[in-house]
């Protein structure tokens, strides 16, 4: 298992020489108001035997960051640097490391290490395994100017590619396209999208590319206006009715009360996967009005490296667009401020320097 190692100690304050780095860490977890993130720097971190050190080009900001910021995710570890969909140039590699060298681009994930023994594993569910561990949550991520990264669990990234474009693939784009393929979508489907950040705009290309009929049902109105440019056949309100039954639907907004919605809206044989780690509680279902005709609720638990590589060969051959908004490191406060309150247009991406 490649797990995270004892990370360097982070100090709070001023410069304290050119071998030190800066970031942001959760110091303590609390309403984005209260100022959860605290500047940090740490010593330039060296990478272990199967590790590769990264100098950051770009880092997105995922709702995962958000949750961990807030408390809504118990942090595993005191002062961890969220991020984890990393964009970075591999300045060292550890001994036993054979794919990548010095200057190859790569992107770290949220999946950063699994047992590879277990059940799980051995049956390709490594997003199950019961030891897997997680970038900026497990060991610190990538809102910072360097980061540390398993080599086994990393990315070739394009060097041609914009930084802060490929930002958002490596965790909403990769989680997006697992809830995809949970909600069982049937070719030529007709799909609803509750909620449209930045894996739902991700997640909707993939689909419309594969001929469905693509629904998008969000609050925000700058969302449901991008929803119509990429292609969607409606655009509606979270609790809308969408103006079909749907085959297979998503829920990418973390709010409990959309389920029935959801579920209310599926044809017969339908499927709901709920795409979130955190969500609000659900309230009480009927069975006839809501599960009845052998309608389907599944949830979606982290991706495999597999999902990560079939994603980003699709994304490549598609030519996904990105929409991002893009903030220097020194706002990453602000940037999670902004998700909190939806003022993020597609995906939220910080770039130091």
């Amino acid at each position: 298992m490649s797990g995270p190692r004892s990370a360097p100690s982070w100090s709070h304050g001023p410069d304290s020489g050119p071998d030190t780095l800066s970031g942001w860490a959760v110091r303590q977890p609390g309403p984005v108001a209260s100022g959860p993130l605290t500047p940090v720097r740490r010593p330039a971190p060296a990478p272990g035997p199967d590790e590769l050190s990264l100098r950051v080009e770009a880092c997105g900001v995922c709702r995962t960051d958000l949750h961990l910021a807030e408390g809504d995710l118990a942090p595993h570890r005191p002062s961890t640097v969220p991020g984890h969909e990393i964009v970075g140039r591999v300045t060292a590699t550890g001994a036993a490391v054979t794919r990548f060298r010095a200057g190859d681009r790569v992107g770290g994930a949220w999946l950063r290490g699994t047992c590879g023994i277990c059940h799980y594993c051995r049956a390709g569910h490594e997003n199950l395994c019961p030891a897997s561990v997680y970038t900026g949550w497990d060991a610190d991520g990538g809102f910072a100017e360097a980061a540390v990264v398993p080599a086994d669990y990393a990315y070739p990234l394009p060097d041609t590619e914009d930084a802060t474009l490929l930002a958002p693939l490596l965790c909403a784009g990769i989680i997006g396209y697992r809830a995809l393929r949970r909600s069982a979508l049937p070719d030529g489907g007709r799909l609803g999208i509750y909620g449209f950040g930045a894996s739902a705009h991700l997640a909707a290309q993939v689909a419309l590319t594969e001929g469905a009929t693509v629904h998008v049902l969000t609050r925000s109105g700058q969302a449901r206006e991008l929803a119509l440019e990429l292609g969607a056949s409606s655009a509606g309100d979270a609790y809308d009715r969408p103006p079909e039954p749907l085959d297979s639907a998503i829920l990418f907004a973390p709010v409990g009360d959309l389920v029935p919605v959801a579920l209310e809206a599926l044809d017969r044989s339908g499927t709901l996967a709920v795409a979130g780690i955190h969500l609000t509680d659900i309230p009480p279902l009927t069975y006839q009005r809501h599960l009845f005709y052998e309608r389907n609720l599944c949830s979606v638990t982290s991706n495999t490296r597999e999902d990560g590589r079939e994603f980003l060969a699709t994304a490549a051959r598609i030519g996904i667009q990105v929409t991002v908004s893009r903030y220097p490191l020194s706002r990453a406060p602000e940037a999670l401020a902004d998700l909190a309150a939806d003022r993020v247009h597609g995906a939220a991406v910080l770039t130091p320097g």
